[in-house]
């Protein structure tokens, strides 16, 4: 299942060309034609994500017929492919999803948002229970993931309020989906090399089991920037995104200064806790056979200190500057495939692992020149929260400290 949802999830990021983004940010998203063309080109892109999944499960089973992999690899699986093919049909699922979802995102209905994400994830959890409890199988995954689509999508269409949609085809909204568009999906593209490449460079330097060391402390940190990342896109994008829709200068200015204030206090105060207290974390967690996910968990977290400014790449996306975004994850992947090889001869993974932390660091440059641009850079406001690091810091050694006491 693993390989299933992960060859799901890497289509999906090649595939996105942020339609979801364009409603919320355009002044033509609640215009019923543009939401229709829009809703037309969700389900062509649901259709082409399905069918490359299949040609991905034809090929696999076609392996598996010729023993290309080795009898106990996890690709020589006999199920994968028919669960690669379901897996693959909630493409098609999500490709029906409404738009009234993404008119309730840009019109801050966040309540209705979570009790639908809720509701569909809880019946998927309740079809898994039920149905792994019967089979025990990787089945009970799949079909929870369709019901989930399923439910999430039913809902979308018959609870939320909004124009319903049907099939439509208007020139100048595809124009202004494809100009928008163009620029998220090179930057979803590279961005899948530069969130996967880590693992690409270590799959060949580590053991299986620094491997998982390293995967522990990945997750640990991974769960918290992604939702960091939701969070951003869910309220800071529509805000920025209304005061660009009216050309309010001054409430954007105001809007961002305030998201930022809040995300660099939260994001540099956990930096810091994160620098101290990792190995402790990792050690109330897990045993002392992966200790050393303490150590590379306090390195990672320092990409927390660059996490912060998603909230500028949000005014960009509300400004219609989607090629920085595009910009940004192209020197991000430049650094990290720089920094990985090289770091990795003069020092191996211990010295690699320095690499994956800091490479975001020069999408600063970038970042500062961008918000120069546009009018939303202050150094006295960059400076001032820096503080906040060191607290973070010294409450870490503050917790370390009551530990080592109890």
């Amino acid at each position: 299942m693993l390989i299933a949802t992960t060859v799901s999830m890497v289509l999906h990021l090649l595939a996105d060309v942020g339609l979801r983004q364009n409603i919320i940010q355009s002044p033509r998203g609640d215009d019923p034609v543009f939401l229709n063309t829009a809703w037309t080109v969700q389900i062509l892109r649901g259709v082409v994500l399905f069918a490359a999944t299949l040609l991905i499960a034809g090929f696999t089973w076609f392996a598996q017929v010729i023993n290309l992999w080795p009898a106990n690899s996890i690709y020589a699986a006999p199920e994968l492919p028919l669960v690669l093919a379901f897996t693959g049909f909630t493409a098609i699922i999500f490709g029906l999803q409404s738009t009234k979802f993404d008119l309730a995102v840009r019109d801050f209905q966040q309540k209705k948002v979570v009790l639908l994400e809720f509701a569909a994830q809880l019946a998927g959890l309740l079809v898994m229970l039920v149905i792994g409890y019967f089979t025990r199988s990787v089945w009970s995954l799949v079909i929870a993931g369709l019901v989930m689509a399923m439910v999430g999508t039913a809902i979308g269409h018959l609870w939320f309020q909004g124009p319903p949609n049907r099939l439509q085809w208007e020139r100048s909204a595809l124009k202004e989906l494809v100009v928008f568009g163009r620029w998220i999906l090179l930057s979803s593209a590279v961005g899948v090399l530069a969130m996967y490449g880590d693992r690409i460079w270590f799959g060949g330097s580590m053991s299986a089991n620094e491997l998982g060391v390293y995967s522990i402390a990945v997750l640990i940190l991974g769960t918290l920037q992604a939702g960091v990342l939701r969070l951003a896109g869910a309220v800071a994008l529509p805000a920025f995104s209304e005061a660009s829709r009216s050309n309010d200068t001054a409430r954007l200015r105001v809007l961002y200064y305030r998201f930022r204030l809040i995300f660099d206090l939260a994001l540099l105060f956990v930096c810091g806790l994160f620098l101290t207290v990792s190995p402790l974390i990792v050690g109330w967690l897990y045993d002392e056979r992966y200790a050393a996910a303490g150590t590379m968990m306090a390195v990672l977290s320092l990409s927390f200190f660059t996490l912060r400014y998603t909230v500028a790449h949000q005014v960009w996306l509300a400004l219609g500057l989607t090629k920085y975004q595009a910009m940004d994850n192209i020197i991000r992947i430049v650094s990290l495939w720089v920094l990985l090889p090289l770091l990795l001869a003069m020092g191996g993974v211990k010295y690699a692992i320095w690499g994956v932390a800091l490479h975001t660091f020069p999408t600063l440059i970038l970042i500062v020149y961008v918000n120069c641009r546009v009018g939303l850079f202050d150094l006295k406001r960059e400076l001032v929260v820096l503080p906040m690091l060191v607290v973070g810091a010294l409450c870490g050694e503050l917790v370390l400290g009551v530990a080592e006491w109890l």
